[in-house]
């Protein structure tokens, strides 16, 4: 893989989705269905997945293509391949909250090695350099030249009182529980894979997640997040968490910044 091709390639489609989608959301209003998983979609899904597809299709084309919108490329099972959430976050997207992403990331051999992560209504494009180093860039964002990039890394956390990121819209019990065995110095929520970058950037310590996910929700924000120093295990066993699982299907896991000394179950 030339991976400054592919860093190119993936940032330039991330913004250009990113375009697409908030000409939707700055419309009066716009459809929302839902599908089979009863998980809502509308029309800012459906053209960033076609852009990003297309393009990301154009430019790779042997290498296999996973993408949320496109059942049929669900039943694939390889261990290589680019994986793509065109809209993270679309409940936040349909509330007009701001805190949803367009995720595209590359997995070698189960690992998520490359990812941008864009939150266009917040401005904030993260993403893996060609030499595996993870960077966020300032705005305004030039589709072909990138602007200043600021590396980033995660956090010495500090297990007296850890920063916590958790799920905006599916936070639950079983999280706040596990949360609370943790000493806290204060928590913060957020949509979509944005936690991930949180983690990146050293501004939380600590994103447990007790609740379904599938690997186009995760590999970007992983791949950077793994590119700052960070880690993201199992919930169970805290054994590596690895992508190509056969129906692209996430158990629980756990991100973090190296240090945090994770409770066991």
């Amino acid at each position: 893989m030339d991976f400054d091709h592919l860093t190119h390639v993936m940032r330039r489609l991330a913004l250009e989705a990113g375009d697409r989608i908030m000409e939707v959301y700055n419309a009066p209003d716009f459809e929302v269905r839902s599908k089979s998983d009863d998980s809502p979609v509308t029309e800012a899904d459906e053209a960033a997945d076609a852009l990003i597809s297309e393009g990301l299709a154009e430019a790779f084309p042997q290498v296999a293509l996973v993408t949320e919108e496109q059942a049929a490329s669900h039943a694939q099972v390889v261990s290589t391949f680019l994986i793509v959430d065109p809209l993270d976050g679309t409940k936040e997207f349909v509330k007009r909250r701001g805190d949803f992403t367009v995720n595209i990331a590359y997995v070698e051999e189960g690992v998520p090695s490359r990812g941008v992560v864009y939150a266009p209504a917040k401005g904030r494009l993260f993403y893996t350099l060609a030499d595996g180093r993870a960077v966020e860039e300032d705005g305004p964002f030039d589709k072909d030249r990138p602007g200043a990039q600021k590396p980033i890394s995660v956090s010495v956390p500090d297990n007296r009182g850890l920063m916590v990121v958790a799920s905006k819209s599916h936070r639950d019990q079983a999280t706040d529980d596990y949360i609370a065995r943790y000493a806290v110095r204060d928590m913060t929520s957020a949509g979509s894979s944005l936690k991930f970058c949180l983690v990146a950037t050293g501004e939380a310590d600590l994103y447990p997640r007790l609740g379904r996910t599938m690997e186009w929700d995760t590999a970007a924000g992983d791949a950077v997040l793994r590119a700052a120093g960070g880690e993201v295990v199992n919930f169970d066993d805290h054994t590596p968490f690895t992508y190509g699982k056969p129906g692209f299907a996430n158990p629980f896991f756990i991100a973090y910044a190296p240090g945090v000394l994770l409770v066991k179950e």
